[in-house]
This record gives structure tokens, C-alpha cells and sequence, in this order.
């Protein structure tokens, strides 16, 4: 595919079409909205073009952007919301992906301003010690500006809320990013039917919530989850 050889790799881009896959395996479609990127040279970022499902994409399907908004490879049409990934790539070493959905245990448990609570393995990446919410808009995140405000309020943390939206997770590879996302709609669906049966009234205290996050969720173990998803993905393709 022509052009893409400045920016990335064949490698990179299957797997970010990969990683699209896995996303919709996760159920985090939403229509033709949401979108997944990885890092690449130059500050850009690698993720599908606009206007397709996450089980749609395939590697011609995907755009280089970088932070000024120029597709800078591929054909399509780049998505609005691109700044959400180039300002977090810009402003977080450490991340070397990151995904923005509209998953809809995540969405419906962001607007209930309730701590996240440690009711299962799930919520563990997010508790330092509660997942940030980003309040300065509910609307798309389409300016430079606003995805460095996003980028500010995600900090060091794995992932964040973003109430009358969705939201945003990161890590150092795909597969941790989409994990990361999976994990946190989880954490909120479980809380969700835990609040709709009267509850929670118990949880993970901090030491264990600290010994979990020291031995859970180490990159093998997302790595795996997210091996599972690409398989799903590929054996069951779905319209989610």
C-alpha cells in the first residue's frame, strides 16, 4: 500500500486491523464510531479510516494522521476525533496506543459520578485509586486543544471516563490497549448489576487492591486475553 511505508511497517498495519477486530470481538462497536491507534514515526498516529465498523477494517482501510489532522497515508477520510490519540501519544512516553469507544456499560456507569469499585479483577488497572473522568466536555473531543485537556486528565492512569460519551484507555502495545478497554466496560457492567441488586457492600481493600496490581495484568496476561479476542474475531466475524 503506497505511502504507508514512510510511517509503518506490514506488521503494524495488520495489527492494528487486528486490533480493530478484537475490539468489535469485545463488543465495543458502535456503528461506524470509535477507533483504535497506534503510534507511529513522525507523532502520527496509525488507525482506520472513518465510516467503518471495527469488524469492517481491513489494512487498506486504514489512515496515517498526524497532530496538525493531515492523513499523511491511506485514502479515507480521518476520523474527528483523531486528537484524542496524537495529543495522549504526544503527551505519554510510556503509551504506545490508545483507543476511545463508546462501550455502553462504560458510558452508563460514567454518568453516575460513583467511584469505581474494586468488585472484581477488572477495575484493578483503573484504581489509582479511582479512574479519572474528563468533565470539561461530553461532546466529540475535535481539537487539538481538547485532546490535550483529555490527555492532562487521563494522567498516569490506564484509562479514563468521559461522562455523555464513552471512553479512552492507553497502553505500551495494542494488545494492552484493548484490554485495557474490555477490562474497564467489564468493571463497569459488574458495578452496574451490583448497584441494581442494592449494593456493592464489598470490595477489595487497598493492600489486596495493591498485591492484585502488582501481580495481575502483567503484559503476558493481556497479551493472552487479546490473542483470545483476534481468534474470535477471526472465527466468528460479527456486526456488533
Amino acid at each position: 500500500m503506497t505511502g504507508f511505508e514512510a510511517f509503518a511497517t506490514a506488521e503494524e498495519l495488520r495489527a492494528v486491523t487486528e486490533a480493530n477486530w478484537a475490539l468489535a470481538a469485545a463488543g465495543q462497536s458502535d456503528l461506524v464510531w470509535g477507533h483504535v491507534a497506534l503510534g507511529v514515526a513522525g507523532g502520527c498516529a496509525l488507525m482506520k479510516a472513518s465510516g467503518l465498523g471495527f469488524e469492517e477494517v481491513d489494512a487498506e482501510d486504514l489512515v496515517v494522521v498526524d497532530r496538525a489532522g493531515s492523513v499523511r497515508a491511506g485514502t479515507g477520510r480521518r476520523h474527528l476525533e483523531y486528537c484524542i490519540h496524537t495529543e495522549i501519544l504526544a503527551a505519554r512516553a510510556d503509551v504506545g496506543a490508545v483507543v476511545h469507544t463508546h462501550a455502553i456499560a462504560a458510558a452508563a456507569f460514567a454518568s453516575l459520578d460513583e467511584p469505581l469499585r474494586p468488585l472484581t479483577h477488572d477495575a484493578i488497572p483503573f484504581l489509582d485509586p479511582d479512574i479519572p473522568r474528563f468533565t470539561k466536555t461530553g461532546n466529540l473531543i475535535s481539537t487539538p486543544a481538547l485532546g490535550e485537556e483529555l490527555a492532562s486528565c487521563l494522567g498516569g492512569n490506564n484509562g479514563c471516563l468521559i461522562p455523555g460519551h464513552g471512553l479512552v484507555t492507553v497502553g505500551p502495545s495494542l494488545a494492552s490497549a484493548v484490554m485495557h478497554a474490555a477490562l474497564l466496560d467489564r468493571a463497569c457492567r459488574v458495578q452496574l448489576h451490583a448497584m441494581a441488586a442494592g449494593g456493592p457492600r464489598r470490595w477489595s481493600g487497598d493492600a489486596e487492591v495493591a498485591a492484585k496490581r502488582a501481580g495481575l495484568w502483567v503484559e503476558s496476561q493481556l497479551q493472552a486475553g487479546y490473542e483470545y479476542l483476534v481468534r474470535r474475531a477471526k472465527a466468528a466475524p460479527m456486526a456488533t
